[in-house]
């Protein structure tokens, strides 16, 4: 392997473990849960194609250094809106609604990171 892909491929794990964790779901919920990954892929749908929460995932996975503050911090603010919706807080929200703006900012984010910082590389 050649060794500008190998050092890609170490420095950029938490793109590919996000990417991964997407497909997993997507595998996974296809058998386990049917109904609510098909909702929450829908959705997901529904709102790339508003695109302003995808110029904020691409935004926040370019222009910020730390790329694990991105992804820690959308992973906190889902659990605490979570949180808030089975508490009864958020009536107006849902959990698959939270679980699609996730994968929506997750994947966007670790794609523009990707190509952020590896767009130099060359086979």
């Amino acid at each position: 392997m050649n060794d500008q892909l190998k050092e890609i491929i170490t420095k950029a794990k938490l793109n590919f473990a996000i990417l991964a964790s997407i497909l997993a779901f997507a595998v996974v919920g296809k058998f386990t849960s049917p109904e609510f990954t098909n909702t929450v892929f829908v959705t997901a749908d529904q709102l790339v194609s508003d695109l302003y929460i995808v110029f904020i995932a691409i935004t926040l996975g370019a222009f910020i250094p730390n790329f694990k503050l991105v992804a820690f911090g959308s992973i906190g603010v889902f659990i605490g809106a979570a949180t808030l919706v089975y508490l009864g807080i958020f009536t107006y929200l849902t959990a698959d609604y939270l679980f699609a703006i996730l994968i929506v900012i997750l994947g966007f984010a670790s794609i523009a990171n990707l190509y952020r910082h590896y767009r130099e590389f060359r086979f």
